[in-house]
């Protein structure tokens, strides 16, 4: 169905007289706008998307998922976007064996007419065979679930400042190099069972902290302290065991003023008691949800936070 935009317009009449007239020019469904691919060039519009919805804008983390990912989006014949969302691929070039979906949202004034649907359904399609992954609000979820995703665990979102406890004990940390790469490359594909390259190997430009935890000289964990807003996100959060983790956390607060934030899968009981020891407040809680797989890969003993909800 077609809709029509109209405006008023004064013309012109018989001695000087002027007149209104209502001009009415036919504008697209919603239905009809097509759906493109997102690039960096749409940064602003995907911000400003954001900021609509009532989210920060989130430039750093936007720039950082239309570089590693592919951006999917909606044009507003009034300018701007309707929706965007973006999915992170991972495994061999163009045959991955994971994607992870995020950053899904339609314009306010878009809302509930379907959008959030179709564009879901454009990227299942789009992918194929590719299983997915998403983390989901309570107010997303329903639409997830009905699109065949299954809900498979759960995450909580913490926040606050952290406060040391005292001497900690742990193996030892440094700031990651360089030549740390290569081997924090292979943990992460041993840990999330997929190979994320492309992704963690921009983790040096993106994060403010990228740190190692190890133990007679092999790597047994990293981590990475990216900026966001006021506070000082963390994640990836892959360790050994909890003390590892609560090692490479200690070591991050240690160099930084701001509040962390991050998302901790709630298997992780002992870690989760210890950071709100620590001073961090619990926010919120997500849903991870899987399509086409019953549980993501790897070893969920050792993957104790995301980069981001949006990437995995």
């Amino acid at each position: 169905m077609t809709k029509s935009t109209c405006v008023r317009v004064e013309t012109g009449g018989r001695q000087g007289h002027r007149s209104d007239s209502l001009t009415c020019v036919p504008t697209p469904s919603l239905a009809a706008l097509p759906i493109r691919r997102l690039t960096l060039r749409d940064l602003a519009a995907c911000a400003d998307l954001s900021e609509d919805r009532g989210w920060p804008r989130e430039e750093h983390k936007w720039g950082f998922l239309l570089t590693a990912g592919k951006g999917f989006g909606i044009d507003d014949p009034e300018g701007g976007l309707v929706a965007a969302c973006v999915v992170t691929e991972y495994g061999a070039w163009g045959r991955p064996d994971l994607a992870a979906v995020g950053m899904v949202l339609v314009a306010g004034r878009h809302g509930r007419q379907g959008v959030g649907r179709r564009l879901m359904r454009h990227v299942v399609s789009s992918m194929g065979t590719t299983p997915l992954t998403l983390h989901a609000t309570p107010h997303g979820r329903p639409l997830y679930e009905e699109l065949g995703f299954k809900v498979t665990g759960r995450a909580e979102m913490l926040r606050g400042r952290f406060t040391p406890g005292g001497p900690e004990s742990g193996p030892a940390t440094r700031a990651a190099t360089a030549e740390d790469i290569p081997a924090i490359v292979r943990l992460d594909e041993e840990v999330f069972g997929t190979d994320r390259t492309p992704l963690i190997t921009r983790l040096p430009a993106f994060a403010d902290q990228l740190r190692v935890a190890e133990e007679d000289g092999r790597l047994i964990g990293y981590t990475a302290a990216w900026p966001n807003m006021d506070t000082h996100v963390v994640g990836p959060l892959i360790a050994r065991d909890t003390e590892t983790a609560k090692a490479l956390i200690v070591s991050l607060a240690a160099h930084t003023e701001r509040p962390l934030r991050t998302d901790i899968d709630v298997r992780h009981e002992e870690l989760l008691t210890w950071a709100k020891e620590r001073g961090l407040a619990s926010v919120a809680f997500n849903s991870v949800m899987t399509y086409g797989i019953a549980d993501l890969p790897g070893d969920w003993t050792r993957r104790f936070a995301p980069l981001t909800v949006a990437a995995g």
